[in-house]
This record gives C-alpha cells, sequence and structure tokens, in this order.
C-alpha cells in the first residue's frame, strides 16, 4: 500500500515538476483565415480573373434580361388592343422566353461558383504552404486556424501570412 502511494507521489510530482517547463517552452500562432481570404493579393488577381472570363456570358445575360423587360412592357402596353389568339401567342413565348432567360442565369451562377471553389482550393493550398513556412521560419509548435474561442494579438500571424503571400 505504501509503495502504491509512494509511486503515485512520484509519478504526480514529476508530472507537476516537468509540465510547467514544456509548455513554458510551446510557441502558438493563430491565423484569421477570413482576413487572409479578402486581403491576399492572390483574391483580387483571382476576382478579376473570374471576372474577365465570365464577362462577356454576364454582358450577354444582361442584355437577354433588357429585351425581356421590354419585350414585356410592350406586351402590356398592347395587349388590349391584340386579338386573343395572337396574345395568347405572345404570352406564350414570353414564358417561354422568361424561362430561357432563368436558365441561363441559373447555368452562369452555377459557372461562376464552381470556378471560384477551383480558385479558391488553389489559394488555401497557397495558405497552407505560408503558414507551414512562417511557422518553421519562426519556430512554432503549434498554428490555429478559425474556430478559436480566443487568441490573443500577441499570436496572431496573420499579417505575417498576408506578407509571405504578398512575396509570390
Amino acid at each position: 500500500m505504501k509503495f502504491k502511494r509512494l509511486v503515485k507521489s512520484l509519478v504526480l510530482s514529476t508530472i507537476f515538476l516537468t509540465s510547467p517547463a514544456a509548455f513554458a517552452e510551446l510557441k502558438i500562432g493563430f491565423v484569421q483565415v477570413d482576413k487572409i481570404l479578402q486581403e491576399a493579393p492572390q483574391t483580387i488577381e483571382s476576382n478579376k480573373k473570374l471576372e474577365k472570363e465570365f464577362s462577356a456570358r454576364t454582358d450577354k445575360l444582361k442584355a437577354d434580361v433588357k429585351s425581356l423587360k421590354d419585350k414585356e412592357a410592350a406586351f402590356a402596353k398592347d395587349a388590349l388592343t391584340m386579338k386573343e389568339s395572337e396574345r395568347d401567342n405572345k404570352e406564350k413565348s414570353l414564358s417561354q422566353l422568361r424561362v430561357d432567360v432563368q436558365r441561363k442565369e441559373r447555368e452562369l451562377r452555377e459557372d461562376i461558383n464552381i470556378r471560384r471553389n477551383e480558385e479558391l482550393g488553389g489559394l488555401q493550398e497557397q495558405i497552407n504552404k505560408a503558414v507551414t513556412s512562417v511557422a518553421k521560419a519562426e519556430s512554432f509548435d503549434l498554428v490555429l486556424y478559425n474556430g478559436v474561442a480566443y487568441a490573443s494579438e500577441k499570436i496572431d500571424i496573420t499579417d505575417k501570412i498576408l506578407k509571405s503571400l504578398g512575396k509570390k
């Protein structure tokens, strides 16, 4: 019985004596990914690239929407003077045109989202490399991303990561 107590005492004293020293050496950093995604030069470049890539389709869609609105306005103006059969044909035509414009808009949105996700994947890879590079260069033992309840400003290395991303 005394032996077990002695072993427990030795184990506990070893834990208490070595733990503070081990934790005193621990260097922790924190990264705000949202801030990086907003401010990184690669994000701005990626947004410009996507805007350029989809500008022709976006402009075409805007022209189609304007054309649809003009046709709807003309129909509303002339509907009272049209024959019933002509009015029905125009309504069906406008309805089909409206469906086509909505389909094009949905397809454009989906294509933009797919490309944005592809670009974001590449950016996330660059961010991870930059975090690893800064962490190794400055001897961090642990670097945390968002999802932390509290992080002091002195362990926030987000600006260092942004600076690292800006070099590329």
